[in-house]
């Protein structure tokens, strides 16, 4: 039996992940801050659903319940990540713990670098001093930056980024690749797509547009409506993830050429996926899935372009389907009824 860390356990992946592996018998351990850059009761109610006593839940102690079990823990402790990876011998890491949001980063970019870049280099030194068959760990679409090279393929250039998130998710793979290189840790980045789906963030456009409609308020949709995003549904993401972990790059890859080199792929054991559906989806369409899952029209109001915002995000992902061999199921007007029908059950 395999043994998993899921960082950011508590989150809305996570979660889903966690729930996804112990079904499949992997043994499981999660950790999370729980900080408050949102409602802290979803957080909690996630774990719950997971299984704990969230009244038992105190910093550095370890709950489990069967296969699962929890920690409460930030990244930015090292010593006791050290201890819990030195008492818990993983087989494979997955990092998803992260401070998100494009608009949060310019407001408090200093937490970008504690949880996004601290965070991830003491990830990296625990897989150093207790290696791991297999760290994945969570990069995002933002990375892409000015670049209007659609769709957008993991060997474009990413160096301009257009907000603090990014640029630390851009960071995250630049580390990762010199910690494969050091210490032959092998790694795998993911640039995610615009996850949406049950039990998702507060502070995402689903979550808010659903929140509006439903108390008959307005909402306000960036760049007067003209946008258009890769959703992603969180079950396929995790599925994807699932397929991963037993799939580390191997050192000497054939496919690296060093006198071309391109940015997913490496002679060391380390590789870039996008993840997302390969199908970028109106702003406005999407709004049309939430107000038809609800019944109900919602109240738009336009506005301009928010500065760190991207007008269309669009994934090519060949290379992760041939990869895991698996393509993303889950329709568009499915996952929004699927988060609507969540959405209405915890805030009945």
């Amino acid at each position: 039996m395999k043994k998993v860390l899921i960082t950011g356990m508590a989150g809305f992946i996570g979660h889903h992940l966690a729930k996804l592996l112990l079904k499949n018998n992997y043994e499981v351990v999660g950790m999370d801050n729980i900080n408050d850059y949102y409602d802290v009761n979803l957080k909690l109610a996630r774990l719950t659903d997971l299984g704990f006593k969230t009244s038992e839940i105190e910093y550095n102690k370890l709950l489990s319940v069967g296969l699962n079990s929890f920690i409460k823990l930030d990244l930015t402790d090292l010593d006791n990540l050290k201890k819990l990876f030195k008492a818990q011998s993983f087989d494979y890491v997955v990092n998803l713990a992260a401070q998100a949001g494009v608009r949060y980063s310019l407001k408090n970019p200093h937490s970008y670098v504690d949880s996004n870049i601290t965070g991830f280099l003491n990830i990296l030194e625990c897989c150093r001093a207790f290696p791991v068959e297999h760290l994945i760990f969570a990069s995002s679409s933002s990375v892409y930056g000015l670049s209007e090279e659609i769709p957008f393929h993991e060997d474009h250039c990413t160096d301009h980024p257009l907000a603090m998130y990014a640029a630390s998710k851009k960071a995250n793979e630049m580390m990762a690749h010199s910690y494969a290189n050091l210490y032959n840790i092998p790694s795998t980045g993911l640039r995610f797509f615009t996850v949406y789906g049950p039990w998702g963030r507060p502070d995402m456009a689903l979550h808010i547009f659903t929140k509006a409609i439903v108390a008959d308020k307005e909402f306000e949709v960036f760049n007067n409506g003209d946008m258009s995003r890769d959703f992603t549904y969180v079950g396929d993401i995790v599925e994807s993830i699932k397929r991963l972990l037993p799939l580390a790059p191997k050192e000497n890859n054939l496919k690296f050429n060093p006198k071309k080199p391109v940015p997913s792929k490496s002679s060391k054991p380390y590789q870039i996926f996008n993840i997302g559906n390969n199908s970028p989806v109106a702003l406005m369409d999407f709004i049309k899935a939430i107000e038809k899952a609800l019944g109900k029209k919602g109240k738009v109001v336009f506005k301009p372009m928010q500065p760190g915002d991207v007008q269309s995000t669009y994934a090519n992902v060949e290379s992760l389907f041939n990869y895991i061999n698996f393509k993303p199921q889950t329709k568009l007007e499915d996952g929004v009824k699927n988060f609507v029908k969540k959405y209405l059950e915890l805030n009945s």
